[in-house]
């Protein structure tokens, strides 16, 4: 278990609110138990926006990569 809330300057709504949006988007999946909703990263959707993001830059000359090492 593991409650997000702390590391951030938020308040619990407004991280509720981003979930949402995240979790309409597709990006995040949840499941709720008794009053607690657990939220996993969806990473098949999060390498489909990668990969568009990277096609997206390509296409506008800016070829740059935050990876380690390059």
């Amino acid at each position: 278990m593991c409650d997000i809330s702390g590391p951030f300057e938020l308040s619990q709504p407004t991280i509720s609110h981003h979930l949402k949006v995240l979790r309409e988007a597709g990006l995040v999946t949840s499941e709720r138990r008794a009053t607690w909703v657990y939220y996993r990263v969806n990473v098949e959707a999060l390498q489909q926006l990668s990969d568009l993001l990277d096609d997206l830059a390509t296409v506008v000359g800016e070829t740059r990569s935050c990876e380690v090492g390059q």
